[in-house]
């Protein structure tokens, strides 16, 4: 037998039973199809992550108040009352790799304009927050450091805000109160969106973080003290030296643990990255499942096909064909199922990730990497679970075949 024409026999004997085929690769179908839209559906929410974290500014620490300890390991900055603002202008003026600082103080208020009224947070803020989150205006202006000096009464506002309180008419000028106290509208965030922990980063009012301190929040520590660096580069010099700072401040001992914690963007993007890219690893093994339960059942119809041709088999063992054709023939059967439903399973996990996509609002990327993954692992589970049926066939006495009815 010429190893050409084996390819020819072995789709001509699927499409003598096309349905079979075709209900036999649907297994193959719906696990590939399950695995590209799990995979899909992962990168975009790691990359969205990405945007996200970029989104926190640039060169970016994070300082918490606190340190919670699990195991000997540090896990998070808790709520202790052990940050201060005179902390954080130390570390601005004092570290020469820092470019600013700002002390934060958030609350939970009700802001009331008119006869609207909107609950949303108040964010207690130095002059260059928005400089470290790389926040742009809309319109109007940020507070200077006479206003954060002075605690006016001042506030700049999310676009949420915009939306809820002036139905989307300029602001500029008007006045809200918050708790009763009078506060005028100096400027407008640009839009941002999401952010890590999916609340809607726009939902929100600056005010000087003297005015948050003192007259709003009612709180004397800060919760948080985020910081710029000057560059990437300057990152770890930076940490090691706010971290020396704060405990000379805080007058802790050799042999005492910190009481804050520091976490660098980069820290940040790598543990929420961690947690998608373990998700989509969870979800993308659960939906290989399917794979498995396909090619186990492309084995069980192969061995059915191997029983129904046994005396076809004879035959051709009789007249020349050697036991390595036999065994060819139904290698490539179960190859060809496999990578009919891979490439069926592409189609559908592209049409499943785009409706969900499109309908759930999760983001997802596309990846070719994927798509050749899962062809190729499914060519792999038709060698597989093909392989046992094919040397079945091939190790047929062509005397008993022919005699079998």
């Amino acid at each position: 037998m010429k190893w050409s024409a084996i390819p020819y026999l072995s789709f001509r004997a699927l499409h003598r039973n096309a349905m079979r085929t075709v209900l036999t690769a649907l297994g193959i179908i719906i696990g590939v199809g399950a695995v590209i839209t799990m995979v899909g559906l992962g990168q975009g929410a790691s990359h969205e992550i990405e945007e996200q974290v970029n989104r926190l500014g640039q060169n970016v620490v994070l300082v918490f108040p606190g340190e919670r300890q699990l195991g000997g390991v540090s896990i998070g900055g808790g709520e202790a009352n052990t940050l201060t603002i005179e902390d954080a202008l130390a570390i601005r003026d004092e570290i020469p790799e820092v470019v600013a600082a700002s002390p934060e103080v958030r609350s939970q208020r009700v802001i009331v304009y008119g006869n609207r009224n909107w609950a949303t947070r108040v964010y207690g803020q130095s002059a260059d927050y928005l400089q470290i989150r790389q926040w742009p205006m809309e319109s109007g202006r940020m507070f200077d450091e006479d206003d954060v000096a002075q605690a006016a009464l001042v506030a700049v506002i999310g676009q949420t805000l915009v939306d809820e309180l002036f139905e989307g008419s300029d602001p500029i000028g008007e006045t809200v109160r918050v708790r009763g106290l009078p506060l005028e509208v100096i400027g407008v965030l640009a839009p941002k969106g999401m952010s890590l922990m999916g609340s809607v980063q726009d939902d929100i009012v600056l005010v000087p973080y003297t005015t948050g301190f003192q007259r709003i929040s009612g709180r004397s520590h800060a919760m948080v003290i985020n910081v710029q660096v000057f560059d990437q580069a300057s990152m770890d010099v930076a940490r090691l030296k706010i971290e020396d700072l704060l405990r000379e401040r805080h007058r802790l001992a050799p042999y005492q643990d910190n009481d804050f914690t520091i976490q660098t963007q980069e820290e940040v993007a790598a543990a929420a990255t961690e947690t998608s890219r373990v998700m989509t690893f969870l979800l993308a093994s659960i939906a290989g499942i399917s794979l498995f339960v396909g090619g186990i059942g492309i084995m069980n119809v192969m061995l059915v096909s191997v029983t129904e041709r046994t005396r076809e088999v004879g035959l051709r063992l009789a007249v020349g064909a050697r036991a390595p054709d036999v065994l060819l023939q139904f290698l490539i059967e179960a190859v060809i199922l496999c990578l009919l439903g891979g490439l069926g399973g592409i189609l559908l996990g592209l049409a499943a990730t785009e409706v969900i996509a499109r309908y759930a609002g999760w983001p997802a990327l596309f990846s070719a990497e994927a798509m050749f993954i899962a062809v190729t692992v499914s060519a792999a589970v038709g060698l597989f679970f093909g392989f046992y049926p094919a040397w079945k066939a091939s190790r047929l006495d062509p005397i008993v075949a022919l005699r079998r009815e």
